[in-house]
């Protein structure tokens, strides 16, 4: 008898219930983030383009110097 009773319910509302049951919960975890404000944010921003710029210096530096390095073995 106890099967019967679970081989009636459908599987697709067990799915819908979790599926609401997660999104609450997403909802009330978002809700306690603290967000940055604007001023944060436009800092945070410069941080990050300040480093890939560098970086992308830094990347550029190694691949002329390994070029050139690369040019002068070959023509030994």
């Amino acid at each position: 008898m106890a099967t019967e009773a679970k081989a009636n319910k459908p599987k697709k509302e067990k799915k819908k219930g979790r599926f609401v049951q997660y999104v609450r919960e997403v909802t009330s975890e978002v809700k306690k983030l603290s967000w940055p404000t604007k001023k944060e944010l436009a800092s945070y921003t410069l941080a990050v383009l300040a480093f890939i710029l560098l970086m992308a210096v830094i990347i550029y530096a190694c691949d002329f110097v390994f070029g050139q390095g690369m040019t002068l073995l070959a023509g030994l």
